[in-house]
């Protein structure tokens, strides 16, 4: 019997995109009779890389450029010097990104990854893809034409592939096997290893027992929370702190009713194959955990959207006829574009979903798999720990829209968040995150950019410089921020203006300097790049001093324009030339003194 050809898929993800890309190339490639690996990069052995014949990478770019976490070990590897030009001779590749095009580095990691490729000796199948979330049809804007691309150059330049690729009708549609399965346990066969305490240690494990189950939750991650947030907290200042949501019991309960579950069953969640393998855990967090804690733990059921495969199953299992060719339309090619207007743009919520379809009946394995996860988020760190002993302080925007068809949508996190009663003591699930260098020296000068939200983490600056202050000298600190309007949006007021005064951290005596722009107050906008390019003197003073530069805020154009801003002011005091300037800017990058954190 003639042997399948072998494709390996390797993927980076940070928001399950990319993780979800690289399964559709997986699903395809099979359909077409080729054998198909789909891995994480932290999960591949990246010396092997040579031995392989055909790699497809799916990568995606997360804040300013950078590769995600699953890719950074392997991105290190790849740019040792001992690696020679024929090192990949012979391997032939093909790179498809994930990114945004509001970034300014968009889709810095494929980018980068395809040229190292290519200097590596590796040869390309064909053009990289790069998908945009800009798109009007997302990031499969650009993969369906990609990967149609992909599939007819193997056929043409790949003797094997040219006998793979075309054993299947593609025209049959057909359903994989899921590939988690379930193990139930009932109440009274569980009742002997279940304890009945209520301590946070129970809850605890529980939380650890049921993540450490879920296919969404990556290798790397830790499953079992560092700590509640009525304990003893340890961190330091720009360290940023991972929350996990709880999700409105109404809505738990709503999904479990539409589904036909049993809250009460003890399940174990177990891949079927050797290669969906969950990440290295102690027995003891596999024990089986009751269905529902599994759901409200890892299963985001009312805020977050299926994915297009979902609606692809959903269509197997739909025992209405209008229902199923619905569904069958959304996940074709040509129904693409609905689905994008349907699902991503009216942020419709997997339980919507299922309540709109309401002859679908999913096998629960299924609904594992393909449920997006519930994840952290992450905030940046408001408070220093020194001025704030055992306290972590966030700053939070309650998010809320209208959809294009006037829903209101809320964010999870923020509202569960808005909603706590401070009273009732809500133990939090929280994790501790340092992406961050080390917090600066206190004499070394500060340059501090936060427009918005992006203020977050300057008041734990300014109060760590505070008790800094009161046992050595101290420098000063620039804080240039950002607001629509001075009565409604002046985050902080107080706190900012209180530090100007006489022998303030921020105050004109000691060096330092407050500057806020309110973009709406006055006919002609005015943002943080005005108030920066008024006091251009005083910043190039500090850079020229050895600052270091600190931008927080929106991940769309304030880095670039900040940025842009910044390299104006170097090239009109030094009188270098713009180019120069922006490569002043880098070194100052590459030397830890200039930072940039943002989010969408």
């Amino acid at each position: 019997m003639e042997e399948k050809p072998r494709l390996l898929i390797l993927y980076a993800s940070q928001t399950g995109n990319a993780l979800d890309a690289a399964e559709r190339v997986g699903r395809e490639a099979e359909r077409r009779g080729c054998h198909a690996s789909v891995l994480s990069m932290d999960e591949f052995d990246s010396s092997r890389l040579p031995y392989e014949d055909t790699i497809i990478f799916v990568v995606s770019t997360t804040g300013q450029g950078d590769t995600p976490e699953t890719m950074k070990v392997f991105w290190r590897f790849l740019l040792q010097r001992n690696l020679s030009r024929q090192w990949l001779e012979g391997v032939h590749y093909a790179v498809f990104g994930l990114g945004d095009s509001g970034y300014q580095k968009y889709n810095f990691a494929a980018k980068k990854l395809d040229k190292r490729l290519v200097d590596l000796g590796a040869s390309p199948i064909i053009e990289r893809g790069l998908g945009d979330d800009q798109h009007p049809s997302g990031y499969e804007g650009a993969l369906d034409p990609w990967l149609s691309s992909l599939w007819n150059m193997l056929r043409q330049t790949n003797p094997v592939f040219s006998r793979g690729l075309q054993i299947n009708d593609l025209n049959v549609r057909t359903l994989d096997c899921p590939k988690y399965q379930i193990t139930c346990h009932t109440v009274d066969e569980m009742q002997a290893m279940v304890s009945n305490t209520s301590d946070l240690k129970c809850i605890e494990m529980q939380i650890g027992r049921a993540r450490s189950m879920s296919p969404g939750v990556l290798s790397r991650d830790d499953n079992r929370p560092q700590c509640f947030l009525q304990m003893h907290v340890e961190y330091q200042v720009g360290d940023v702190l991972e929350v996990l949501p709880s999700q409105d019991p109404t809505s738990v309960d709503a999904f479990i009713q539409r589904c036909n579950l049993n809250p009460d069953t003890y399940i174990r969640v177990q891949p079927r194959s050797v290669e969906e393998h969950l990440p290295d855990t102690p027995n003891v967090l596999r024990d089986p955990v009751k269905l529902r804690t599994f759901v409200e733990l890892t299963m985001d059921i009312a805020s977050a959207s299926p994915r297009r495969y979902f609606f692809e199953v959903m269509s197997f299992f739909a025992n209405a006829e209008h229902e199923k060719d619905r569904l069958e339309y959304f996940a074709s090619p040509e129904g693409r574009d609905d689905l994008y207007q349907y699902n991503q743009k009216e942020r419709r919520s997997v339980l919507e979903v299922l309540e709109d379809f309401p002859s679908v009946q999913m096998p629960f394995e299924w609904l594992v798999q393909l449920v997006p996860p519930l994840k952290k988020r992450a905030f940046s760190i408001s408070s220093s720990p020194s001025a704030h002993p055992n306290q972590v302080h966030l700053t939070v925007s309650v998010v809320s829209w209208m959809s294009p068809f006037k829903r209101k949508r809320c964010g999870l996190c923020s509202t569960w968040l808005a909603g706590l009663d401070p009273n009732k003591r809500v133990p939090i699930l929280a994790w501790f995150h340092r992406d961050s260098p080390p917090p600066p020296p206190p004499t070394l000068p500060l340059i501090l950019i936060g427009p918005g939200t992006g203020c977050a983490p300057f008041p734990a600056f300014v109060e760590e410089r505070v008790v800094q202050s009161a046992s050595g000298p101290i420098a000063p600190v620039l804080f240039f921020f950002g607001c629509r309007n001075e009565e409604n949006d002046f985050l902080y007021r107080d706190f900012w203006l209180s530090h100007t005064h006489i022998s303030g951290i921020l105050s004109e005596e000691n060096g330092g300097g407050f500057f806020v722009a309110f973009s709406r107050d006055q006919p002609q906008k005015v943002y943080v790049q005005h108030k920066m390019r008024e006091q251009s003197e005083r910043i190039w003073s500090f850079l020229s001093a050895g600052a270091a530069v600190y931008i927080a805020g929106s991940s769309t154009k304030m880095p670039a324009d900040v940025s842009s801003c910044l390299e104006e002011i170097i090239s009109k005091e030094s009188g270098l030339p713009k180019e120069s300037a922006a490569r002043w800017l880098r070194m100052l990058e590459k030397e830890g003194r200039y930072n940039v954190e943002t989010w969408s």
